[in-house]
């Protein structure tokens, strides 16, 4: 029924926005189900959002949104736009002063990354929040879709979707029955963290043909041993870091020539905010990573 009501939503919304009557449409009610299976309910469309994830703002402006959002996070920095929203905070500490003060008819929260009293307390306020955690590619697609329902931008947020799924078809059909290379993904050094299953890079690794050697881990992102990545034995490891260059740390593995991405220079970088944000560039991410996986299989033995 929940999916029966956002659909009837969209209907109504474009069906106003195709009407000559502005005033009409600014009554329209709209409503979307969010990734934690609440329905998110707003007598019109959203008109002041605060954005409590930098990926959440960056999806916000694909869904055609952006000049809605009043308040973001910290490292809310693409596109350049974005850098001229006024921050409330980081997305682990978010100041709540700061957010009530903007007087937002909407929040859009990330389920894993910002604290739950945090959203509490925001709820106490009467502040409606949808919550966001998208953990696999597709995800992407239809969070461009609620999102532009809630902001009422439906029309742009569906031609993104549309091109997002176009493009994400055409990596599947390309990679997909690529022969499987064992991958390691690391985030960071110390401590040495990599991503479990449920994560959506581990779903990217399998769109590219890859296996995810801590893949059946059930943690988003857990802390593993070098002895652990050793027994693995991957035969690519790809890493991330904190900006757009090379971390040096990758190379840190050069000592442990036993393992087979060592031995055949299999060792990858993926710029984070390409990778680790759960937006449209998220293909680009993966299409960096797919090119890597691509390598390691030319470099296999004959």
């Amino acid at each position: 029924m929940a999916k029966i009501a956002s659909r009837c939503s969209k209907l109504l919304l474009v069906a106003c926005l195709l009407s000559a009557g502005s005033v009409l449409c600014a009554e329209v009610a709209v409503s979307v189900v969010d990734d934690a299976g609440t329905t998110i309910r707003l007598a019109r469309p959203a008109r002041r959002i605060v954005s409590l994830a930098p990926h959440l703002t960056e999806t916000l402006f694909a869904a055609g949104a952006g000049e809605r959002v009043v308040g973001t996070v910290e490292y809310s920095n693409y596109p350049p736009a974005a850098a001229k929203i006024a921050r409330v905070g980081g997305y682990s500490q978010v100041d709540l002063e700061r957010v009530a003060a903007l007087q937002p008819d909407l929040v859009i929260a990330w389920q894993s990354g910002n604290a739950a009293a945090h959203l509490d307390r925001l709820r106490a306020l009467g502040l409606p929040i949808y919550i966001s955690q998208p953990d696999r590619i597709e995800d992407v697609a239809r969070e461009i879709e609620r999102l532009g329902v809630l902001a009422g931008s439906s029309a742009v947020a569906d031609r993104a979707a549309a091109s997002f799924r176009e493009r994400l078809a055409g990596l599947q059909k390309r990679y997909g029955s690529r022969p499987p290379v064992r991958s390691f993904y690391q985030i960071w050094k110390q401590p040495l963290m990599t991503v479990g299953g449920k994560q959506i890079i581990s779903d990217v690794i399998r769109l590219c043909g890859g296996d995810n050697v801590f893949g059946k881990l059930e943690t988003m992102a857990p802390t593993v041993t070098v002895e652990a990545v050793i027994a693995a034995n991957p035969e690519a490891i790809i890493a991330s870091g904190m900006g757009e260059s090379r971390p040096e740390w990758l190379d840190d593995w050069r000592r442990w020539t036993s393992i087979t991405a060592v031995a055949r220079d299999n060792l990858f970088f993926v710029p984070p905010d390409l990778i680790q944000r759960h937006t449209p560039r998220l293909l680009d991410g993966a299409e960096g990573l797919c090119r890597h996986l691509e390598t390691a299989r030319a470099r296999r033995p004959q």
